[in-house]
């Protein structure tokens, strides 16, 4: 590792001097903004060493003499490892050591240079911070500089891979009725046309869905235009299938290829006022229009957000599966753990096993992380083969996983005791559960935002000087992506209100390195709640149905509502899967769902 990225870089520094860049800043992300990008687009993985089946969070910054990487908190631990002797030095994005990217950018590049990036993958929104603080210092920006075209000779290609329909009778809404909404949404901002690179607005407009483009999510690579007259798909014509190209067809779509975009953009008529979302929308397009852009576009990450009663409803099918192959994989783990044969990267292989067994599962939702005892204080932890630990001894397992069910996208963590739980470890459990619940039962008025209601969660291991950094909830996409926008629960100020229809997660942790790790998560739905005086006030409905570990709860800190959320909870799970389950199954989890 340590010769290939010394070579990687020493390829990237001397293609930087003849092209006069005194520093080169890569993305971990494509044209898209994707928090998981395809293999094409993920050079800063290759030339850094740090990488993760679960995110590429990270921007590296490479001078003549240096090189960092910036990543969050997620992936401190990991990071410091992969980068070790790969002349990468980690830089923390977040927490209480956080050094801003931009600021040390400016500070590090002497007026009269130029820094580097290739716009294709950044977003205007970001570029246009970066070029500012840089003009303000004498520093160029150069958005034209694909770095990797250069120095990655055997880089992977576009993905190919064929599109077909998502039936919309699951979905409850046509494409026609999808886009008459988006049309509205551009009106609203006061523009006629609309441009759109997210790949899971995209997916969801139209319809469609692939396998493989994009990992673990079955987005499509493309980009879409719409306006009142045209309908135009940016995607590789090796992607449509006849039966794609008829659903296409049948909502008056026209086909062009999708390097064709750039071009595209540049001859739109001057009238044409293109609605752009500047945190989605790379920096390589906009440099391309040639009509009045304008800066908006979150309508229509709204509108997908909320989700339609037929997806509520289906979506509750796809967890009832997915409780079905989380108790066969739990009483697996029971029943084999005294073996001492169990690894953390054989459990991963399992239960993605018994998940795909049911037809209705395209593939999961992220890559599961399994993390023992330690491991499982690596917030976003993935077992290979080197790290995998065998699951020995007494501790907590760590299990955060999902589907992708052509039914609903689903997202579940339960840490559980393997062998006897230490006080301390069923303590630390509680406090988080304590948070868990607080935020589950949690009524607000319209209006409320996700950063309002984060510190439910927390309030506990606040009042005994614990935290943990990521958030507490992300929304949820259906049958597209497990992190999906514009709302999530989190200390960070989000004005985008909670609304009914939106699926977010509610997942409180705590993570000692080096000893344990806890993460408790439930998908939860908002919903109506009561009209008073006062106006609209919503609340959260359960849709994940898997119990909590009833071992590791301390009572003696719980109060009597929440002991009592707990056994309704493990009621409602009990009666939702046990008709699903074989006797065998159904008497396991009858005693997983006792009263506490």
């Amino acid at each position: 590792m340590e010769k290939k990225n010394f070579e990687y870089l020493g390829r990237l520094r001397k293609v930087m001097a003849e092209k006069g860049i005194a520093a080169c800043v890569i993305s971990g992300t494509d044209p898209h903004q994707s928090e998981l990008p395809p293999m094409h687009w993920r050079g800063r993985e290759w030339i850094t060493g740090f990488e993760s089946a679960n995110g590429t969070n990270g921007t590296a910054v490479v001078l003549p003499g240096e090189a960092y990487c910036w990543t969050d908190s997620r992936y401190f631990i990991q990071a410091t490892d992969q980068l070790k002797g790969t002349g990468f030095e980690m830089m923390k994005e977040d927490g209480p050591d956080a050094v801003d990217l931009i600021d040390w950018l400016t500070q590090h590049t002497p007026a009269g240079q130029t820094v580097g990036i290739d716009g294709m993958t950044f977003s205007v929104a970001w570029c246009q911070r970066l070029e500012q603080e840089l003009s303000d210092n004498g520093v160029k920006l150069d958005t034209d500089f694909p770095m990797f075209d250069f120095i990655y000779h055997d880089r992977p290609g576009r993905p190919i891979n064929p599109l077909f329909v998502h039936d919309e009778k699951i979905v409850g809404l046509t494409v026609g009725q999808k886009i008459e909404a988006v049309n509205a949404e551009v009106k609203k901002e006061l523009a006629n046309a609309i441009l759109i690179s997210a790949l899971d607005d995209i997916a969801w407009i139209t319809n469609l869905r692939t396998a493989n483009d994009i990992a673990f999510s079955p987005m499509y690579v493309s980009f879409l235009y719409l306006d009142e007259k045209r309908r135009v798909l940016f995607v590789d014509a090796e992607k449509i299938t006849d039966e794609v190209r008829a659903h296409l067809d049948k909502y008056g779509f026209q086909i062009m290829g999708y390097d064709d975009v750039k071009g595209f953009v540049a001859t739109l008529p001057k009238e044409t006022r293109l609605l752009l979302d500047p945190d989605k929308t790379a920096r390589g397009i906009y440099d391309h229009v040639g009509c009045t852009p304008v800066f908006g576009g979150s309508g229509v990450a709204k509108l997908k957000a909320i989700k339609t009663g037929a997806m509520i409803s289906n979506l509750a099918t796809a967890m009832e599966k997915d409780g079905v192959a989380l108790t066969r994989f739990f009483m697996m783990v029971e029943r084999e753990y005294p073996e001492g044969k169990l690894t953390e990267l054989e459990l991963s292989r399992r239960l993605r096993k018994l998940r795909l067994a049911d037809p209705s599962c395209v593939d999961e939702s992220f890559s599961t992380i399994v993390g023992w005892n330690a491991n499982g204080a690596i917030v976003h932890y993935e077992p290979t083969e080197e790290s995998s630990a065998a699951i020995v001894g007494d501790g907590l397992l760590l299990v955060d996983s999902g589907g992708q069910y052509i039914y609903g996208t689903t997202d579940i963590t339960r840490t559980i005791a393997l062998g006897q739980p230490t006080a301390g470890q069923r303590h630390d459990f509680t406090l988080v559960m304590k948070g868990h619940i607080a935020l589950s039962n949690a009524i607000f008025p319209q209006g409320t935002t996700g950063h309002q209601l984060d510190a439910l969660a927390r309030q506990f291991l606040w009042k005994e000087g614990k935290a943990y950094y990521h958030g507490t909830g992300h929304g949820v996409g259906f049958f597209i992506n497990c992190h999906e926008g514009p709302q999530n629960i989190r200390l960070n100020i989000n004005p985008t209100p909670l609304e009914p229809g939106m699926i977010t997660s509610n997942e409180p942790g705590l993570y000692l390195e080096g000893r344990y790790g806890i993460r408790c998560e439930n998908l939860i739905v908002t919903e109506p709640a009561m009209t008073t005086e006062f106006g609209e006030f919503y609340r959260f409905h359960p849709m994940t149905l898997f119990p909590f570990d009833r071992s590791l709860f301390e009572k003696e800190i719980m109060s009597e509502s929440e002991i009592k959320w707990v056994d309704d909870y493990h009621r409602l799970v009990r009666e939702r899967l046990t008709p699903l389950l074989t006797a065998e199954e159904a008497a396991w989890l009858e005693q997983k769902t006792q009263p506490l």
